[in-house]
């Protein structure tokens, strides 16, 4: 039979981690990895170093899940890698033993609602970008032209009255975001490009 390790995290607002390291020993851990509280939940070498020293069939043990997890996603992509390498897990506050039938049921749900999660975040994303769509943006910023401002664009550059650089300086725009609007009318070619081919096909 495995052995049973603890883990326990001291956050900034718990500073005393005797009340985890209790309940872990009573609920038989032999050896007890304790990180404490360092601003960020990135650096955790305690935690490392248990993970490290689990072995098949060995349980690691917690006094809550938010004492493993940095939110949902993460644990539940802990207890994955726990379960791929034979390893059990156990939940003091949240009763949960992943040992036990009941505990892989849990288990199953939590992935079960990360995965929901991550679908509806997609559906919104995606719709999102729908709207958008409808609305003539692609997404991200909206376009630098007015409808006014590429008119003007457009009616400078056709009367060649001005170089599509100072047509740009002149609407507070860089001359490439000019050519792309002028590009994106309806025959797909700038009005002056146009009128210069017809010329030389006279």
């Amino acid at each position: 039979m495995g052995h049973q390790l603890g883990y326990a995290r001291v956050s900034t607002g718990d500073q005393d981690a005797a009340l985890q390291v209790d309940s872990l020993k009573s609920a038989g851990c032999y050896r007890i990895f304790t990180d404490t509280a360092s601003g960020s939940l990135e650096t955790r070498p305690e935690l490392s170093k248990v993970l490290d020293q689990l072995r098949p069939g060995d349980t690691l043990v917690v006094w809550r899940l938010d004492r493993l997890g940095r939110s949902i996603r993460h644990l539940i992509d802990q207890l994955a890698g726990l379960q791929e390498r034979g390893i059990g897990f156990r939940s003091l506050q949240e009763n949960i033993d992943t040992t036990s039938s009941g505990g892989r049921l849990v288990f199953h749900v939590f992935a079960a609602l990360a995965e929901f999660e991550r679908d509806l975040i997609r559906e919104r994303t995606n719709a999102g970008l729908q709207a958008a769509r409808a609305r003539g943006r692609t997404g991200g910023r909206p376009a630098l032209l007015t409808e006014d401002k590429l008119r003007t664009a457009r009616r400078l550059y056709e009367q060649q009255d001005m170089t599509v650089e100072k047509i740009g300086a002149v609407l507070g725009v860089s001359r490439t975001t000019i050519y792309r609007a002028l590009r994106r009318e309806p025959t797909g070619t700038p009005a002056r490009r146009r009128r210069s081919s017809t010329t030389k096909a006279q």
